[in-house]
């Protein structure tokens, strides 16, 4: 996944807080919670993402470097 991809994925899940998964984007999904930067609720039905520590973290890296 590209780097702006991953910062658009991440702010978005950042401004909702828990924001579900959308169709057909599980692999991006996947990719940033095998960085460390998201986890996934896969207990219901719709699964969902949060933004961790570390996803923040790096988010904030990239905005500083626009």
């Amino acid at each position: 996944m590209e780097r702006t991809a991953k910062e658009e994925l991440l702010d978005v899940i950042e401004q909702q807080v828990s924001s579900s998964i959308l169709g057909g984007m599980e692999n991006e999904y996947e990719e940033l919670e095998a960085l460390g930067y998201i986890t996934i609720n896969r207990d219901a039905a719709q699964h969902s993402a949060s933004i961790t520590p570390a996803g923040e973290a790096y988010l904030e890296q990239l905005r500083n470097t626009i």
